[in-house]
């Protein structure tokens, strides 16, 4: 399956899950969103993406990247989402509310890519950080690797 990951990072937690994801397709490529060229969706059969969740949404750079692709342009083609996210349970009362009411950035990824065509091969997936620039909780990244491989 030639497969394309695609993230958005700040810290380089999201372009490490990214990069442990990639390694279970053989040739997959892998390039921040906004190095991103619509022209390279000819050439796949499966888009994942991934970003960072600010305010319940992906940061605005994967925004961009979505309006690179054209209406339809993930037509034929399946794809999956993660984000990057705080462990709720760390989280004093009034953000955990406030997380429970805003939610999370790959649900709303999600139904994006299937506004284009596409067809989602796996459920959105979220990876906790323990902070907001990280470290990748323990454990996540062999997560990463589980789900990547749930991926048809």
């Amino acid at each position: 399956m030639k497969t394309l990951v695609v993230y958005s990072s700040m810290y380089g937690n999201t372009k490490k899950i990214a990069a442990t994801i990639a390694q279970v397709f053989p040739g997959a490529k892998v390039m921040e969103d906004k190095d991103f060229d619509s022209s390279v969706l000819d050439s796949i059969d499966l888009l994942i993406s991934g970003s960072p969740t600010h305010g319940g949404r992906p940061k605005p750079s994967w925004n961009e990247f979505l309006q690179k692709i054209p209406a339809e342009g993930l037509k034929g083609k399946k794809f999956a989402v993660f984000d990057t996210r705080f462990w709720e349970p760390d989280l004093n009362f009034a953000l955990r509310l406030l997380v429970k009411t805003i939610g999370y950035a790959a649900p709303r990824m999600s139904a994006s890519l299937k506004s284009l065509g596409g067809e989602e091969a796996v459920e959105p997936m979220g990876f906790i950080v323990t902070g907001k620039s990280g470290p990748i909780k323990e454990g996540e990244l062999s997560k990463a690797e589980i789900w990547a491989k749930s991926i048809s």
